[in-house]
């Protein structure tokens, strides 16, 4: 997939601000500092469509930016800040929830997760409640460039097999690294077999 066209729509505080277009979504969610701001930028190929910060915890609202004009990339919270607020950690919890229960025309979601680390419960039970809820989604696991190459598919099979013991799922899965841009093509491909 060629992108030729991207352009920030609106920033929703909840579902019913989203937009009312019914075009397919594609949501991209994960723990604060995943790299979710730079996968982002690095599938469309521009520098400043998701800000980077360099604080965690950053983006508070959901944000929709139309690709192509015909889909929708959805950059949503990132969940399990350690630093802030319970009240701020339950706005964000709401959120996500309120997306995922309400809005219809989610086409996949892409849950990010940090190569470097072995499974975080946080991240575990995300991915318990997404399939408990039905809702479809492939791992994207970020950073592999921080990884000697030796170490990068044995880091994710072993990451996709803790998954099976504690929920008999096995997500499909995709290496990235927003630096040496791997992985783009097989996201954007997947993405486009689905519109």
């Amino acid at each position: 997939m060629i992108i030729k066209s991207t352009a920030f729509i609106k920033s929703s505080s909840n579902c019913n601000e989203c937009p009312t277009n019914d075009i397919p979504e594609f949501a991209f969610i994960g723990r604060s500092n995943v790299g979710k701001s730079s996968l982002i930028n690095m599938l469309t190929q521009s520098k400043k469509l998701a800000k980077i910060s360099g604080s965690p915890g950053k983006t508070l609202l959901i944000n929709h930016f139309l690709i192509n004009k015909d889909w929708f990339l959805v950059d949503l919270p990132g969940y399990g800040y350690a630093k802030i607020s319970k009240k701020e950690k339950r706005k964000i919890e709401n959120i996500i929830i309120d997306y995922f229960t309400n809005r219809s025309n989610i086409t996949l979601t892409f849950l990010l997760v940090d190569i470097r680390h072995n499974p975080q419960q946080i991240d575990l039970e995300f991915m318990d409640w997404l399939n408990n809820n039905n809702i479809d989604f492939k791992l994207i696991f970020t950073k592999d460039d921080k990884l000697k190459i030796s170490e990068n598919e044995k880091k994710a099979t072993d990451y996709i097999e803790i998954i099976y013991k504690q929920f008999l799922i096995k997500p499909e899965f995709i290496v990235s690294s927003s630096t040496t841009k791997k992985g783009r093509e097989k996201i954007l491909n997947l993405i486009f077999s689905k519109i």
